[in-house]
């Protein structure tokens, strides 16, 4: 009786699992067709013009090329000037870590297995890795994480530093595909929106694959985390009370400080330090909430941060 009363339950959950599912966890891959087309546009150290790049990799963009284009790559010529001002560490990036993706494989597997047990009504991604224009290590729509290989190995990488990041990308980007759009309460509280927006995708990281997302960065901010936490909240009321910073937010100066700001961030800072804090108040939040999974998917809602932030007691 037990054990027929078991496998309907099984069945049924392993239905629910991946009929929600984009894909399946133990048939992922990463999409690498677009890396390797723009790769063979530099053998013999060929440096590709706008003409090549726009007829051999826009003109044949896969899926994950047409998601990087709007925002990251832009158009033919851009991308080219960017290619032309630093062509080795492309080339680092083709010899060094495109050859390395597929032995990731094993690593994705068991991110997205972790995720499915976490959260099985959510659908996984796609996985695409693209060369993009400098600007960005990944992005995410609805259906599809894409990863800028580039950027995802920066030249001088080791094969374990490569690891750990694309480890961080499969797992930080998963997470942004199943942000909803902001709310009005989100948009009147732009520098705490952001930061949950993307610290709850590095909770999410340290949680399925059992390592903080960017150590360095972690080691400095807790060494300070009272003094960070009244700069962020001395930032944050200045632009709630911006009409100017609530319709642009990314274009203040205090949103600066903690986003965007990688090359620029303020002297003596880690690049993008919002995303700690963020990261730092979902922590709080999951911990002190009896239902814990409840909690992940109303950080994943974030219909209100400043109710999140309250009840997190951080």
């Amino acid at each position: 009786m037990i054990r027929h009363l078991l496998l309907p339950v099984a069945a049924l959950w392993t239905s629910a699992v991946f009929a929600a599912a984009g894909v399946d966890p133990l048939t992922v891959d990463i999409g690498l067709d677009d890396a390797r087309r723009f790769a063979s546009l530099m053998r013999d150290n060929a440096v590709p013009t706008a003409e090549v790049l726009q007829r051999d990799y826009l003109d044949r963009a896969g899926a994950g090329v047409k998601v990087f284009t709007p925002m990251r790559i832009v158009d033919a010529h851009r991308l080219a000037r960017v290619v032309a001002s630093k062509p080795e560490a492309y080339r680092y990036a083709i010899k060094e870590c495109l050859p390395r993706l597929p032995a990731l494989r094993s690593d994705l597997k068991a991110i997205y297995l972790a995720y499915a047990g976490l959260l099985p009504e959510r659908p996984l991604p796609a996985i695409e890795v693209v060369f993009g224009a400098s600007n960005s290590g990944g992005t995410a729509n609805s259906e599809m994480q894409v990863i800028g290989l580039e950027v995802a190995c920066p030249t001088g990488s080791t094969p374990e530093q490569f690891r750990t990041n694309m480890r961080g990308y499969f797992a930080h980007e998963t997470v942004h595909t199943w942000q909803g759009e902001e709310t009005p309460q989100a948009a009147a509280d732009p520098l705490l929106s952001q930061a949950l927006r993307e610290g709850v995708a590095d909770y999410l990281t340290s949680v399925v694959t059992g390592e903080v997302p960017n150590a360095d960065r972690d080691a400095w901010a807790r060494q300070r985390e009272s003094w960070l936490w009244e700069e962020f909240k001395r930032d944050r009321q200045a632009m709630q009370s911006d009409s100017e910073s609530l319709r642009k937010p990314m274009s203040n100066p205090r949103f600066k400080r903690w986003f965007a700001n990688c090359g620029i961030a303020p002297e003596g800072w880690p690049c993008e330090a919002g995303y700690w804090i963020g990261m730092r108040v979902a922590e709080a939040y999951v911990n002190r909430s009896s239902d814990k999974r409840a909690a992940i998917r109303k950080l994943l809602e974030l219909n209100d941060p400043a109710a999140i932030l309250k009840d997190s007691g951080f």
